[in-house]
């Protein structure tokens, strides 16, 4: 075989080789990012779902209680404002479960949304919404929805009600009393 030959095959075999490492680095680098996001999902009070995992928390409807699912964000003002009400109703009150569903974005879990949380020592359970396919969940939470925040839910057994607005601390015992007198 001629020289040139040989060495177009040596080099296609060293480019073949470098594809494959390229790859198998790639591979082990997301590998390292999830185990990352599992790690800090563990060590810290902030789970991250997607839809389908948390549209059983939207529905409950096999226990007594009143169940609240606040929609927010630390970079939606008028949610960080109405904070505190939940975090009373959901301390005072064993009949009323809060869950607080952050609509941050992702890539801030680490850097924003787990400081925030740790920093206000929130005792109500805190997701992280990480789902890309809002245009979709968005009308399933609730057809009238649009997807603007605060967004609140509200439901028992018996009754559904879906508020796209904030909260005093006077508003939100007034519909909680709602559902106490079903």
């Amino acid at each position: 075989m001629p020289d040139c030959i040989l060495l177009c095959m040596r080099y296609f075999k060293l480019v073949k080789v470098f594809i494959v490492v390229c790859f198998v680095f790639v591979i082990s680098s997301c590998k390292n990012e999830t185990q990352t996001a599992k790690k800090s999902k563990e060590n810290d009070v902030i789970e991250i779902y997607n839809f389908k995992e948390l549209k059983p928390l939207l529905n409950r409807t096999d226990d007594n209680r009143i169940h609240v699912v606040n929609f927010w964000a630390t970079w939606c003002a008028p949610c960080v404002k109405e904070l505190p009400y939940f975090e009373e109703l959901h301390t005072s009150n064993e009949d009323v479960e809060v869950v607080l569903v952050s609509l941050d974005f992702p890539d801030k879990f680490e850097s924003q949304l787990i400081p925030f949380v740790k920093k206000r020592n929130l005792s109500p359970q805190v997701i992280l919404l990480d789902d890309p396919n809002e245009n979709e969940w968005i009308a399933e939470i609730d057809p009238s929805w649009q997807g603007a925040l605060p967004a609140t839910l509200i439901y028992s057994k018996d009754k559904r009600a879906f508020y796209a607005q904030s909260f005093t601390r006077e508003d939100l015992l007034k519909e909680i009393e709602k559902f106490t007198k079903i």
